[in-house]
């Protein structure tokens, strides 16, 4: 394994808040035109089978192009400049949402599904050399900071854009064309940003395209699994986004099936976990200090699920459910942020953008296999959203055992070193 000695500039502040005004955007951006689609699909008032499968589709459509593209992506963060490549991505967000407004106006749910593949294809190329630059634009202390505020701020934009949809289904319902012209300003807004993102050179100038990605997975899969730390990251990074994914699935039915939620209340919820989420990842950077901090992984499984449980509870008032949202979504923000850490700083220089890449890959086959199992359990088993809840706090648990057994002394490590009892 090669140093990983940071790479940042003395005075690399400017160009860590760009990063973080581009990803942000984008992050908003994703979310307003996906739950946008999804509220004017509910607005039809559609059957309940018909509209458990289009929430699910919406999710489906949005990570096919990861399963695709993130190893192309991740050749593209080693092979050239990783801020070259954003900018190009946010150049391509700007057609990709001329197209949106069509769709948005047309009306046509096939266009408008269109339109958030689009936004996954933008995503997939994006998120290996987002990730993967950290490590090259902040000092190497402040990369578990790094990661607290881009998973904070990632959730704050999925907080706004779920709002933000909600107001524009409501306002724009006769003309919600309207909403992509403001997409359209907002990705103009982010290239423009993406232009004060650090300059780094590329990390593997010479590295060849392999198209065969399947073999190319397999071989990067190989060489991280002679990494035990940064395998069992991957794995739990798979395993948090197959949960997330689940469950903002499954809070849209829930809102709209049990408490029979508007879109703006429905959205409201999601807020509450997106907030919990927010509020987890900058406590987890804060925790972590200057290092990866293991001990927090069991800590947040321990609390997805037993929120999850909570969750599932019968006849529980919107008020508890409210709260118990946002506390998963702490629990969430504790599991995640170390496990971003490890998966950036662990590969050398010249392979970080492969391994972002099929982190990516395990990531969206984790949201797919969420999007499949959502289907599976609400339209052919017939399991109320209740239920569903009930799973999600399964899987955590299995989650925090699986940590447990394999790192058993990060968790009583970490409260000893709270409670001062070691240096």
């Amino acid at each position: 394994m090669t140093s990983n000695e940071s790479q940042a500039p003395a005075n690399w502040q400017r160009g860590f808040w760009c990063l973080m005004g581009t990803q942000f955007q984008g992050a908003f951006s994703d979310s307003v035109l996906r739950w946008l689609v999804i509220y004017l699909v509910i607005a039809k008032k559609l059957p309940k089978e018909e509209l458990d499968a289009l929430v699910s589709d919406s999710g489906m459509y949005f990570a096919i192009p990861f399963l695709l593209l993130s190893m192309l992506g991740g050749w593209m963060a080693d092979r050239f400049s990783k801020r070259r490549v954003m900018i190009g991505v946010k150049m391509m967000e700007v057609g990709i949402m001329v197209f949106a407004a069509f769709a948005l106006g047309s009306g046509k749910t096939p266009l408008q599904l269109a339109a958030i593949c689009l936004m996954g294809v933008h995503s997939a190329f994006f998120a290996a050399s987002k990730y993967g630059s950290l490590p090259e634009v902040v000092p190497t202390t402040k990369l578990s900071w790094a990661n607290g505020i881009i998973e904070m701020l990632t959730f704050l934009a999925t907080i706004f854009g779920t709002l933000a949809a909600a107001w524009m289904a409501r306002t724009f319902a006769h003309q919600p064309s309207i909403g992509g012209f403001i997409l359209l300003g907002l990705a103009i807004l982010g290239w423009m940003l993406s232009l004060g993102i650090t300059r780094m050179p590329a990390a593997n100038p010479t590295k060849p395209l392999n198209l065969n990605f399947i073999g190319e997975l397999w071989h990067e899969f190989r060489w991280m699994k002679q990494d035990r730390d940064l395998w069992r990251a991957n794995l739990g990074n798979t395993g948090f986004f197959f949960i997330a994914a689940l469950l903002q699935m499954n809070i849209v039915l829930y809102a709209e099936q049990v408490f029979h939620l508007g879109e703006t209340e429905n959205s409201a919820l999601q807020v509450a976990l997106a907030i919990g989420m927010a509020v987890g990842s900058i406590l987890a950077g804060k925790l972590s200090g200057d290092h990866v901090e293991y001990g927090l992984i069991p800590l947040g499984a321990i609390g997805m699920a037993s929120m999850g449980f909570i969750l599932g509870i019968p006849g529980i008032e919107r008020a508890w459910f409210t709260v118990a949202l946002a506390l998963l979504g702490i629990g969430g923000g504790l599991f995640i942020v170390p496990i971003a850490a490890v998966l950036q700083h662990r590969p050398p220089a010249d392979r970080k953008g492969s391994v972002q890449g099929a982190a990516s890959w395990l990531s969206w086959v984790g949201i797919a296999g969420a999007a499949l199992v959502q289907k599976e359990l609400n339209m052919r088993l017939g399991w109320s959203p209740g239920q569903v809840f009930w799973f999600c706090s399964a899987c955590a648990t299995i989650a925090g055992i699986y940590v447990a057994k394999t790192r058993p002394a990060a968790l009583p490590s970490m409260l000893a070193r709270w409670m001062g009892r070691t240096p």
